[in-house]
């Protein structure tokens, strides 16, 4: 199978990219800032070069990773954040209908307002801040184009192996618990999070793509883990595992005032039975316990 990646030097796309990679199919990487390696430069914003590109290539599928995906900077930019998460995917799904590719958009819990968890594919879309209402309207520019053959993927909170930690908002709570210099952080511990290891989508995916033409996808799917945590209890696991103590950091079960903070819905619990029963006898969602994977990564690092 042919696969484009957009977005493929990210924390997500970089995992999606490596397991398509490892599974035999001919994959194409694009990235745009962080162009390194085997990975081609693309800005997608270049509807032109994009067709091109895309023409030469002949994809089967194309997963679109590439997004503007942090609340408090789209907040700050909302018309470079529509762009890239309203426009780019238009395009992509347009091109889908013409190339006759199947475009993975991967969503995220956000396009709900977290008051009625847990959410099913089917469930009525509120997001209450700039990113998810970009990432909403991205999924109705998809799916809304008729003859293309979208698949909208909606994940929650990300974790995963990356050079930086702050490409993650879990992987950043490591290096805050590890700090004990003496600073103090008040950390959230109000809004309810499912975080879940980007490897496991990336193995879920692959393993979708097999998926037999007598088992059709689904226009929207929801993948995630099933363990809560605030984040608070994150750095409480991170404080366990790596043997610190954790009284520098402060929790605030308060909920968000004003316009101190971009405004963060309270649980989105994706529902994943549909997932779970389309990948029955094919591995079902996969999902890694998350102590156990970090426990497992951290060791392997030292």
């Amino acid at each position: 199978m042919r696969v484009i990646v957009t977005g493929a030097s990210g924390l997500l796309g970089s995992a999606i990219y490596k397991a398509f990679k490892n599974a035999g199919h001919t994959v194409l990487g694009l990235a745009n800032s962080r162009a390194t390696g085997e990975l081609q430069k693309l800005d997608l914003l270049d509807s032109q070069e994009v067709e091109k590109v895309f023409g030469e290539f002949h994809p089967n599928w194309v997963i679109h990773c590439a997004a503007e995906r942090r609340p408090d900077v789209a907040e700050k930019n909302p018309d470079g954040t529509r762009k890239l998460n309203v426009e780019i995917p238009l395009h992509l799904a347009q091109l889908s209908k013409s190339l006759r590719f199947t475009l993975i958009y991967i969503s995220t819990d956000y396009v709900f307002d977290g008051t009625s968890p847990p959410y099913t594919p089917a469930s009525i879309t509120n997001p209450v801040n700039l990113y998810g209402q970009t990432k909403r309207d991205g999924e109705l520019s998809v799916l809304g184009v008729s003859g293309a053959r979208p698949v909208v993927l909606r994940v929650p909170v990300l974790y995963g192996p990356t050079p930086n930690n702050a490409d993650s908002a879990v992987n950043i709570l490591l290096d805050i618990v590890a700090d004990q210099s003496g600073k103090q952080y008040k950390m959230d511990h109000y809004a309810t999070r499912y975080p879940t290891g980007v490897e496991d989508i990336a193995d879920f995916l692959v393993r979708l793509a097999a998926l037999p033409p007598t088992r059709p996808i689904p226009p929207i799917l929801h993948y995630s883990a099933g363990e809560p945590f605030t984040k608070y209890e994150m750095c409480l696991v991170f404080a366990r595992i790596l043997g610190v103590p954790h009284s520098h950091i402060i929790p605030d079960a308060e909920a968000p005032k004003g316009d101190a903070a971009t405004t963060r819905p309270r649980d989105c619990q994706l529902y994943t039975r549909e997932t779970e029963d389309l990948m029955e006898g094919y591995g079902g969602l996969g999902w890694t316990p998350f102590e156990e994977w970090w426990v497992e990564y951290l060791n392997k690092k030292q």
